[in-house]
């Protein structure tokens, strides 16, 4: 079975650089694979992509070596086995706030006996390998998203769960639930307190750490800290960022060749 290069980077404790894809088109997708992001996460819970998009996507991240991963829509396990069978190795999931919730999360996505998934791998055959069958409860990356109040009285419960491999901080989702401005990086004390504390107990349980990022730096502080995944921006964020950085670039630079029309 293909390797989860996901799983070898994090045995041997470096942190994945994870992007964020928003934009439901294969190309753009491509794109962006080949920049060498360790893994590349396709959003399906926000925004605008649907199941056929994010196939395409997946096979576009196929080109590489980039490790494909999905957030689902929820916590329902049709979709959930459908983004496994499309190929994923690795799957994050929302809203996450009890032990029962993360339990539901391994069995959705693992075979008998350790959980109920159904079989049929269409693509993730071709992607993984024939022995994808054999392999896959053991090579799939299981993300449970930590970002509410009630996720937070739960904490210990959800990280003793046996066959979660790692969690997924949403500081905005967090935020707004504690009360906060919701904000990626520049969060407030009461959502900072929270996230060391998050993180604190995920070392303590042996359960790999990741967090949504806005900025290069403030993701690379908080791999200091310890998080093992950390993700910066996406590929919409960076598509406006960099227009506006040319944009901005060329017109400090040219003036109105006619300042009564106020065209260039």
């Amino acid at each position: 079975m293909r390797e989860n290069r996901l799983r070898t980077l994090w045995k041997s404790g470096g942190a994945a650089v994870n992007g964020w894809l928003a934009i439901p088109n294969g190309f753009a997708t491509e794109v962006m694979a080949h920049q060498g992001w360790d893994t590349l996460t396709i959003d399906v819970q926000h925004g605008v992509v649907d199941y056929q998009a994010m196939v395409q996507m997946l096979q576009a991240i196929s080109t590489t070596d980039t490790v494909p991963v999905v957030r689902a829509p929820w916590l329902e396990p049709g979709i959930l086995m459908k983004i496994l069978d499309a190929g994923a190795y690795g799957v994050i999931c929302p809203m996450v706030n009890t032990r029962e919730d993360a339990q539901k999360l391994v069995a959705y996505t693992s075979y008998a006996p350790r959980g109920v998934r159904s079989f049929g791998p269409v693509r993730a055959l071709y992607y993984g390998g024939a022995d994808y069958p054999e392999q896959a409860n053991d090579t799939i990356v299981r993300f449970a998203m930590i970002e509410t109040a009630q996720a937070l009285d739960n904490l210990d419960d959800i990280l003793s769960v046996e066959g979660l491999d790692a969690i997924y901080i949403g500081p905005s989702d967090l935020s707004l639930s504690l009360g906060c401005k919701p904000t990626f990086d520049d969060v407030d004390p009461k959502a900072a307190q929270a996230i060391d504390h998050i993180l604190e107990r995920a070392k303590a349980h042996g359960v790999v750490a990741g967090i949504h990022n806005g900025r290069a730096d403030v993701a690379l502080a908080r791999i200091a800290k310890g998080f093992q995944f950390v993700t910066v921006s996406s590929d919409a964020r960076l598509l406006a960022a960099g227009s506006q950085q040319i944009l901005s670039a060329m017109r400090a630079q040219l003036k109105p060749a006619n300042t009564g029309s106020g065209s260039y």
